[in-house]
């Protein structure tokens, strides 16, 4: 142990021991590199605002839906409930991000020198609560669709797989190490979303012209105005999370437009014009309806039953 007061011998003692050698070369410049500058991009008051005013209006829509499943029979509910179930966890998303929850932060340079030095950084806010959404969100208002135009469980299945891969590999993307990396992840759900325009489409147009004439035209109204709408998604993403052209505001801004278009105003229109065609409407008896029996069976559909056990 030192003593405070031997401070003084003890530290002219060292420095007589460290004392460099003494040679006849001069001694090699000490080169100090400039540290990169960092830069971090975050969301404004505007873009503050307009996540608050989303959460409001999904949670709006979720209780309107709500109230109109509650007006129609229960053999009636199924587009109701999932379509409310949509804008629920569309609210719950928004929520989080309006108040600063579902949000991190990603680095990526955006400058070096021309030696390969990196001379500036940009820690840019990635809301992860968005890709939470979209995951549980995008399969739920494709089940809509699949269900409204009568599709086998065959398609409805690779259907809702090829959303859940488009919507992971984009997040994948999101979080990226380089600009490479991220835009294979792009492609890879591009490929994905494809895939979904294909199963919608083709297979659906196929399986609902059996159906009515208004049950026909509705589906291809309906399911063109949100293809057209999903297909500016990855185009937003290239340009704000991809390219890195857009601010977050710009980016806020623009994802908020779609998803109100993509979730309220596409589940108004089904569930309105689904309770004018009650009559051709989806209608699910059994289990759905009337629970398990007393006979300890669930009914699966017309003339068959499964054993609870």
């Amino acid at each position: 142990m030192i003593i405070p007061q031997e401070l003084p011998e003890v530290a002219t003692q060292v420095a007589t021991i460290l004392r460099p050698p003494r040679t006849s070369h001069m001694p090699l410049p000490t080169v100090i590199p400039d540290l990169p500058r960092v830069y971090h991009q975050t969301s404004s008051e505007v873009g503050h605002r307009t996540l608050w005013v989303v959460c409001v209006l999904m949670g709006l829509s979720s209780l309107a839906f709500y109230i109109m499943a509650m007006r129609v029979p229960v053999q009636k509910r199924l587009f109701h409930i999932i379509t409310a179930f949509v804008t629920t966890f569309a609210f719950l998303s928004y929520y989080a991000m309006a108040t600063g929850d579902g949000i991190t932060t990603h680095s990526y340079v955006s400058e070096r020198s021309k030696h390969g030095a990196v001379t500036e950084i940009i820690e840019r806010d990635i809301y992860w609560a968005r890709y939470v959404d979209w995951s549980l969100t995008t399969p739920l208002l494709l089940l809509d669709l699949c269900l409204l135009a009568g599709v086998n469980g065959a398609t409805i299945l690779v259907t809702l797989v090829s959303d859940v891969i488009m919507i992971l590999t984009g997040l994948f993307a999101a979080f990226s190490k380089n600009e490479a990396q991220g835009w294979g992840w792009y492609a890879f759900a591009c490929i994905a979303y494809l895939n979904i325009i294909y199963q919608i489409g083709y297979k659906g147009r196929n399986a609902v012209s059996v159906r009515d004439n208004k049950t026909r035209t509705f589906f291809a109204a309906i399911s063109l105005f949100t293809l057209l709408l999903w297909t500016a998604y990855p185009i937003v993403w290239g340009i704000a999370d991809g390219a890195h052209r857009v601010n977050i505001d710009g980016e806020i801004i623009a994802y908020a437009v779609l998803d109100i278009l993509a979730k309220g105003v596409f589940g108004f229109w089904l569930l309105l014009t689904h309770d004018r065609m009650s009559r051709t409407s989806l209608s699910i008896e059994g289990f759905w309806s009337h629970g398990i029996p007393y006979d300890g069976t669930i009914r699966v559909g017309e003339g068959r039953t499964a054993d609870n056990n």
